[in-house]
């Protein structure tokens, strides 16, 4: 009981404060991420430079579980290389799916409060919006 404590604890200081809801003016790839199940609907902005992410920020409005895995996502990316990040996607993916080993739950740092949602079939795709955003903007951006 105590790490889901824990977890909840850090799915409500990303949701109430999250460090990466903002605009980016100089971002340099924007895409629209929607859930219409619910209504969640986000715009990610990354700069991305000589192939790294330099900085990333959302926007937009959703649950607590979107906002909240929107801003981790972010916190974890800003550095890597893009083929890092959508590495960390898959990651991600895996551990929602219930089939990530220990060393890609260890990537995930604090995205693993997100675990359990694997157990909630209709906020799967709350959590994963972000992430699944994240992903397609680079991949589409590397074609």
């Amino acid at each position: 009981m105590e790490n889901r404590n824990f977890y909840n604890e850090i799915l409500t200081e990303h949701n109430l404060r999250p460090c990466h809801k903002h605009d980016l003016p100089d971002a340099n790839l924007a895409l629209e991420g929607v859930n219409p199940s619910c209504g969640d609907d986000i715009w990610l902005k990354l700069k991305v430079e000589d192939g790294v992410i330099r900085d990333g920020a959302f926007s937009g409005d959703g649950c607590a579980i979107s906002q909240a895995s929107a801003d981790i996502m972010l916190d974890l990316i800003i550095g890597l290389k893009k083929e890092e990040a959508v590495k960390l996607a898959e990651n991600f993916f895996h551990m929602i799916r219930g089939t990530a080993g220990e060393e890609e739950l260890e990537t995930l740092e604090e995205a693993i409060a997100l675990q359990d949602i694997s157990h909630m079939p209709s906020r799967v795709k709350c959590a994963v919006l972000g992430w699944r955003t994240m992903e397609e903007l680079l991949e589409d951006k590397e074609a």
